[in-house]
């Protein structure tokens, strides 16, 4: 992992593995590569810009001609894709952007990586690629659809997306699987579940509750609440990764959960009384469309095969969250101005 390029590392998870990635590794350089749509923003990464390793490129994974020439310039040996657009609700009303983002747009990285790393990239029947590149996919436990009240996801658990969103990232799954078994690239996926933590934008259960609160505006909480997942605290993302970097086995798919199951009305619970703000705030809407009830992960194979495990317990790690939104009131001041506005108004009304 001597060059790496990192996929919409300007947003939530991607600008956490960006940090933790420099701070952890000495790597020779790391490109970002994002196109800073609304999640995207540069203030995620202050100070980042400073490591002379750390290079910033604003650009879209779809562009081929782009994607192409930075790995020429830069030679790349490590993928991590990060990029897409990942909010149910979004893909609801606006599902064309999520398909050709999360779908074309892996599909063009993974061309460019084969074109690049491939020995003999004109022989259609060559399996052979340089040694230690590796591509890896950023999936989520969303492709597998829902569960009931017992059960976990496994790896082997077959693919059944309910929105929009859910079914782009399935069909991506699909697209790296393919350039495995098809062209022998040496890749990974890795499905997870509901992450939080800093710089995560506020259209998120967390973020959102904890804004909302703040300001003493309605918390809106979609149907009864009821809607189980289990919760990831972002740095073990962001080192399950890079486990799985260092040593996963080409070809294979690892979940990665935080062994946190909790219903979303009792975070929002949480969150009022860690803020010290009454729950006559929570206000439940709508349900949305195919809101799926209940997600959990087994993350038995990465724990047992690469050694990794989750180091933060959801309530430590909701309290340090918490804290760093009450710490840093102009970053989420700046995110949530202009067509954030918009977009909430359109979602839940005044």
């Amino acid at each position: 992992m001597r060059r790496v390029l990192v996929t919409g590392g300007a947003g939530f998870i991607g600008s956490n593995f960006v940090r933790y990635f420099l701070e952890h590794y000495n790597c020779e350089k790391l490109v970002n590569l994002d196109l800073l749509t609304y999640a995207g923003n540069l203030e995620n990464l202050s100070g980042i810009e400073e490591d002379l390793r750390y290079s910033f490129v604003k650009g879209d994974i779809r562009d081929s001609v782009l994607v192409g020439r930075l790995f020429a310039e830069y030679g790349f040996d490590t993928v991590v894709n990060f990029a897409a657009e990942s909010h149910v609700d979004r893909s609801i009303t606006d599902p064309d952007i999520f398909l050709t983002t999360n779908i074309i747009g892996t599909q063009v990285l993974l061309e460019a990586a084969k074109q690049a790393w491939k020995l003999a990239p004109q022989d259609k029947y060559s399996r052979e690629y340089r040694e230690g590149v590796r591509y890896l996919q950023v999936s989520t436990d969303e492709v597998y659809g829902a569960l009931g009240p017992e059960g976990k996801f496994a790896e082997t658990t077959p693919l059944t997306p309910n929105s929009p969103y859910s079914a782009s990232k399935a069909s991506a799954d699909m697209i790296v699987r393919a350039y495995y078994k098809t062209y022998g690239l040496p890749v990974n996926i890795t499905r997870c579940s509901n992450n939080y933590g800093p710089y995560q934008f506020p259209e998120k259960l967390i973020p959102l509750m904890i804004h909302n609160a703040q300001a003493d505006k309605p918390l809106p909480v979609y149907g009864d609440g009821m809607q189980i997942r289990d919760w990831l605290y972002v740095e073990d993302h962001c080192s399950a990764i890079c486990t799985v970097l260092e040593r996963g086995i080409p070809g294979e798919i690892y979940n990665v959960g935080g062994n946190n199951e909790k219903a979303n009305i009792e975070i929002v619970r949480l969150i009022l009384k860690e803020l010290n703000k009454p729950e006559s705030l929570i206000a439940h809407v709508q349900d949305r469309p195919g809101h799926d009830r209940r997600y959990a992960i087994d993350n038995g194979k990465i724990t047992s095969e690469l050694g990794w495990q989750p180091v933060h317990t959801f309530e430590e790690g909701i309290v340090r969250t918490i804290h760093w939104y009450l710490r840093n009131p102009d970053w989420l001041e700046h995110v949530t101005s202009g067509i954030y506005a918009d977009y909430y108004k359109k979602m839940y009304g005044e």
